[in-house]
């Protein structure tokens, strides 16, 4: 039954987030009913969007067309000095992050929609592209990068069997990339630990389930830690080890109702619930860059609500839900974390972006992504539930068009 309600419920979500959409766009005629938004508008590029903080705070990346093509762009906080960095003209740039040494911004393209992804790195000042994969035909993944090892990326990459991608480390100032591990053709996904060694896998059985696997170094076998079977492994998933190696964080719906973040032994295979919801999945977790703790924990019910786990950051998400009427995420941070780039998310308006100083308590507006939608009416999704025929709770939205009332309407679901 559980695995039956979450689907349904996933559902009735999306069908009732379509509906909202549909009537965005094409809202009933009548009097009153306000101007109908133009398809450009709400599918078109972005203005902006994706800000990300340089390392040392002192710089802004974002991705904006340039000649209609998403490419990356990059500011000083502070000062108008806007600049573009990338030059693609075709598929436009999507995936990027900084390089630790604030100079140099890596991101994932591919050729004329192939989707084998490689990995690049452009210089900010000179424009300058070196192709950290210089594969053909091979597919790259992104596995893992981390401030406290500056050097390192981890990297999936299929160049044995464009089946499987086995994993990598590929050091950026020398470009050698070196193998650690060989897919044996069931892995789905690694992790990596505190210190970018690769110690965990989900891994698919041959009856549909998926495993999680860990080994104590690099150098050692597998060892086969739990099994999601088919009720929970669509809510269920590993997060990652915690700083010192020795547990798993993990979202993880077995013997409960919902996916809840817990917190695995790997030696004694005790489990502790950190955070629950008898009703909604955990959506989203805050984890502390430096010490790897979770900070705050989501749960997607009518809105995005935070449930602070840590008082450091409970003045900070505090002063954000009084910032703006959407719901937040914090989308970047620079190495001390003090400063970070946060976004807002709305039903009757653009995304906006915002700098956010943890000091001063205090954010500075950054930009909408899709500004004009400011110039039209959207629609509110509100909150809706009801009995199935066997007694579940559907949980989902409904979106009425603007001036159309609210009786005799066409539904779409």
């Amino acid at each position: 039954m559980k695995s039956r309600s979450l689907k349904v419920i996933s559902a009735a979500l999306a069908c009732a987030m379509l509906a909202g959409l549909v009537a965005l766009v094409a809202s009933c005629g009548g009097s009153g009913a306000p101007e109908i938004i133009p398809k450009t508008v709400l599918f078109g590029n972005p203005e902006k969007m994706r800000a990300r903080l340089s390392p040392d705070g002192t710089r802004l990346a974002y991705l904006a067309p340039s000649n209609g093509v998403i490419n990356v762009w990059v500011k000083t906080i502070g000062e108008d000095d806007d600049r573009l960095v990338t030059s693609d003209d075709n598929r436009g740039i999507y995936r990027y992050f900084w390089a630790q040494d604030g100079e140099n911004i890596l991101y994932m393209q591919d050729a004329g929609g192939d989707e084998n992804w490689l990995l690049y790195s452009v210089n900010i000042e000179s424009g300058d592209v070196t192709t950290l994969t210089p594969f053909e035909g091979v597919q790259v993944r992104m596995v893992d990068y981390s401030k406290h090892h500056p050097n390192t990326v981890i990297l999936a990459i299929n160049e044995q069997d464009p089946r499987l991608h086995d994993v990598y480390r590929l050091e950026l100032d020398s470009g050698e990339l070196t193998l650690i591990a060989r897919n044996p053709g069931n892995i789905l996904g690694w992790m990596t630990d505190f210190d970018l060694k690769v110690r965990g896998a989900v891994a698919m059985t041959p009856t549909g389930e998926t495993e999680l696997l860990v080994r104590e170094d690099e150098d050692a076998t597998w060892e086969s830690i739990l099994v999601w079977g088919d009720e929970d492994n669509l809510v269920s998933s590993p997060l990652g080890f915690t700083k010192d190696g020795g547990s798993m964080l993990m979202i993880d719906s077995r013997n409960a109702n919902a996916g809840r973040l817990v917190r695995l032994d790997l030696d004694t295979k005790e489990l502790e619930i950190i955070a629950e919801d008898s009703t909604y999945d955990v959506s989203d977790v805050m984890l502390n860059p430096d010490t790897y703790e979770i900070e705050a924990v989501a749960f997607t019910r009518a809105r995005n609500e935070w449930m602070v786990l840590d008082n450091g950051v409970g003045q900070d998400l505090e002063a954000l839900s009084r910032l703006d009427d959407g719901d937040f995420s914090v989308t970047s941070y620079n190495n001390d974390y003090n400063t970070w780039t946060v976004a807002f998310t709305k039903d009757d308006g653009p995304v906006s972006f915002y700098l956010y100083d943890r000091q001063t308590k205090e954010a500075t507006f950054l930009f909408v992504h899709r500004p004009e939608l400011e110039d039209y009416t959207l629609a509110a999704m509100e909150p809706i539930s009801f009995q199935s025929r066997d007694g579940l709770t559907i949980h989902g939205y409904i979106t009425y068009p603007p001036g159309a009332g609210r009786r005799n309407l066409p539904v779409v679901l």
